[in-house]
């Protein structure tokens, strides 16, 4: 217990190790503005321990207990509209390297992320999850590229869903299907980070407003 005046605080200790008269020493200039310590002494292991000013601490503490409180006004909580919406890409590729590099891509771009490995598990997640838009390759098994948005194209729920296909069949045959089945843009792999994000935001803002249309 530690007392200043009429009152008294109890201080909590992980354990007493003893009693013993030690020399305490300033700690500089740079401690001078830190409450509640006197100093610090050597031990004799060489270990440094802080002297700490018991009765300063109660005095600090009866100056917070004692000080006057600014009335506590409540903060306006944000309706559903005022918060800002994450936007999720979903990333359909059967290449995990493919998938890992770009899921942090968009990760840093604040985006949440979901991946496929095939057109099976895309078709499948889109069934209870939509994104604000899809990143879909074209060679992949079980189910390719072509398949996927055919499918999405055709199903009412998922007609008008943003793609944007990424592939190294970049010939211009491969991007005329692409296109006839109504993906949004056609991207080449390698892909550069900087043209695919300005393509995505493009594609999301076009989207957006084609929707505010209807």
């Amino acid at each position: 217990l530690a007392r200043s005046g009429d009152h008294a605080v109890a201080l909590q200790v992980d354990r007493v190790i003893g009693s013993r008269e030690v020399v305490v020493k300033t700690l500089g200039a740079q401690f001078s503005d830190v409450g509640g310590i006197s100093g610090a002494t050597v031990l004799g292991d060489g270990s440094v321990v802080i002297i700490l000013d018991c009765m300063a601490l109660v005095r600090s503490y009866e100056a917070s207990v004692n000080a006057p409180r600014d009335p506590v006004v409540a903060e306006p909580v944000p309706g559903p509209e005022a918060e800002d919406k994450v936007r999720t890409v979903m990333i359909v590729d059967d290449s995990v390297t493919v998938r890992k590099v770009t899921s942090r891509l968009m990760e840093r771009q604040g985006f949440a992320v979901t991946t496929a490995k095939d057109g099976i598990e895309a078709m499948n997640q889109l069934q209870t999850t939509r994104p604000d838009i899809v990143l879909l390759d074209i060679e992949m098994p079980r189910m390719d590229g072509f398949e996927v948005l055919r499918s999405v194209r055709r199903d009412e729920n998922l007609k008008d869903l943003p793609v944007i296909m990424i592939t190294s069949r970049t010939g211009e045959k491969h991007k005329q299907q692409a296109m006839e089945l109504g993906v949004n843009q056609y991207l080449g792999k390698p892909f550069q980070e900087a043209k695919l994000l300005a393509t995505i935001e493009e594609v999301i803002a076009s989207a957006k407003a084609q929707s505010e249309q209807d």
